[in-house]
């Protein structure tokens, strides 16, 4: 029997910084104390494009602690984000495949005398 309801909601590409801690083989850097991650993940809402980046950073060892989301492609172009044509080549790869891609990591490091 066919399903019937409401049809399939669209994928989107969302933006989103994580902050990753410490975990014993994470490959962050030697001495950083964590890492901002900019990524690019798709899902059908924020939730679950969040869910799924948490997951397959969790998969790749690592220790997602925080995560704030900058929304969807269209929505950053209206704010008059400037995207770089690499940026929005990975935002339609991430779509394709229906994929979470790391884009940028940013080591964080304690400051001399904390």
């Amino acid at each position: 029997m066919a399903k019937t309801g409401s049809p399939k909601r669209p994928q989107e590409v969302y933006t989103l910084l994580v902050e990753v801690g410490r975990k014993p083989g994470d490959d962050l850097p030697k001495g950083a104390t964590g890492a901002a991650l900019m990524c690019f993940a798709s899902g059908v809402d924020e939730a679950e494009a969040v869910r799924e980046t948490v997951k397959v950073l969790k998969e790749a060892g690592l220790a997602p602690l925080d995560v704030s989301g900058y929304g969807t492609r269209e929505e950053r172009l209206a704010e008059g984000h400037d995207l770089s044509d690499e940026e929005l080549a990975l935002m339609d790869r991430a779509l394709a495949e229906n994929a979470v891609i790391v884009v940028q990591m940013t080591p964080f490091y304690d400051e001399p005398g904390d």
